[in-house]
């Protein structure tokens, strides 16, 4: 006897969910999802989304994927207390992002999304964003595991108690990113016999040009890391940097403009704490404005270079930060100022109008660079230190020499 009998498959559980005003504007986001997850994820809107994550079956969700646009920011209070509810049940959260100000951007990271993907989504991206916050839970659940277990040494990774060195052109255009670029690089080749870890910090969060000026990608993960940097540890600080020529480790300005005071000084110390006991030079690249963490990366210095030229504006500037300096009772005294494109030995007019500007300030300026011409600029247009362009180049040669003095003082100091 046969019988025809309907076989129904009972449809996959649901294991992840998009929560968009209208997931159909990112078409993206669902063919990478089908991808990944085949038929197991569903989509709500936001005003469904909390209702469901009261429910019993939300438990069962790995993570959800939270895309917002430009048109979300007046709703940022709803996808809020959505990525604040998921994190109160231990679901993960992926933030993808079109077009949304820095700012909203910034408030959304800081309620605890687990990862952060811009959208347009880049190949991928989803999937190793997946593996990510897989990952994150594997260690989570290892971890009071590994907590019982004695320390293992690593070596020299997060065990140093680098030299600080904020660079802060103290004009536009006076060449603060080109000397920090360049000193970056010497002091990571300065010894040919042992290796010289140096970290270079472009905090210039608006302009900053270190990327450029060494041909690196910038990258998301930067303002996602600024984000929260209270819950930064040293392999998340360390997984943000881009390496240039296997030497140099390099923090790059994020891709969007973001607000100077986006972070506060206790971030700036948090971050410079952990550069610095993970390298053994930082240079920092410092934005000209005076911003309230300007303090805090001054009191952190070895030595704070202040570049500046030989013109009225420079002589200018530096009247008024010292005056700032002074007002608020920072230690002025730690500046080291660099007189940029100074005039050569032979420019006699030249080395008297530079004596001119240091005692009409009452400062004392302690390094001159010569004028590299147009060498340069094509350098750094080239993405290149000025040792693999134009390795005889003056200033080079000068930058060079203050590398190996600061290496030579590091030492001496640490060999007592």
């Amino acid at each position: 006897m046969t019988s025809n009998v309907a076989l129904q498959t009972e449809p996959a559980p649901i294991s992840a969910c998009t929560v968009a005003r209208d997931v159909q504007n990112f078409d993206l986001l669902i063919e990478d999802m089908e991808t990944e997850l085949g038929e197991a994820w569903g989509d709500l809107s936001f005003e469904d989304a909390n209702a469901y994550l009261s429910q019993p079956d939300a438990s069962d969700l790995s993570f959800i994927a939270v895309a917002v646009d430009s048109s979300d920011e007046d709703n940022l209070t709803l996808v809020g207390e959505i990525i604040g509810r998921a994190k109160d049940m231990d679901i993960k959260v992926i933030l993808i992002a079109e077009d949304v100000s820095p700012i909203a951007l910034h408030q959304l990271l800081k309620l605890g999304a687990n990862d952060f993907l811009p959208y347009p989504l880049p190949e991928g991206a989803l999937h190793d964003s997946i593996a990510r916050i897989e990952e994150q839970a594997e260690i989570a659940e290892v971890a009071p595991v590994a907590a019982e277990l004695p320390p293992v040494a690593t070596g020299k990774v997060g065990t140093n108690d680098g030299v600080v060195l904020p660079v802060h052109g103290l004009a536009g255009g006076c060449g603060g990113s080109t000397f920090a670029v360049n000193l970056a690089w010497e002091l990571a080749t300065v010894d040919k016999k042992a290796d010289v870890s140096v970290c270079l910090l472009d905090l210039d969060f608006q302009f900053g040009s270190a990327s450029t000026y060494l041909d690196l990608p910038r990258r998301d993960a930067v303002l996602e890391m600024l984000s929260d940097i209270e819950s930064m540890d040293d392999d998340a600080f360390r997984s943000t940097l881009v390496t240039f020529n296997d030497k140099l480790q390099v923090l790059t300005a994020p891709a969007d403009m973001i607000p100077l005071d986006m972070v506060s000084p206790d971030d700036i110390e948090k971050l410079i704490n952990t550069a610095r006991r993970n390298f053994d030079y930082v240079i920092v690249d410092m934005p000209s404005t005076l911003v309230q963490w300007t303090e805090t990366v001054l009191g952190m210095s070895d030595v704070y270079f202040g570049m500046m030229e030989l013109d009225l504006r420079s002589a200018q500037n530096t009247l008024r930060m010292i005056r700032a300096l002074k007002s608020e009772g920072l230690p002025y005294e730690k500046i080291r100022y660099v007189l940029n494109r100074a005039p050569k030995f032979t420019d006699l007019s030249g080395k008297s109008r530079s004596k001119r500007m240091a005692e009409s300030l009452d400062i004392s300026i302690e390094l001159h660079m010569p004028d590299g011409g147009k060498q340069v600029s094509q350098s750094c247009d080239h993405g290149l230190p000025l040792v693999d362009t134009a390795a005889k180049n003056p200033l080079r040669k000068e930058i060079a020499k203050l590398a190996q003095s600061l290496h030579e003082a590091n030492q001496a100091e640490a060999t007592g």
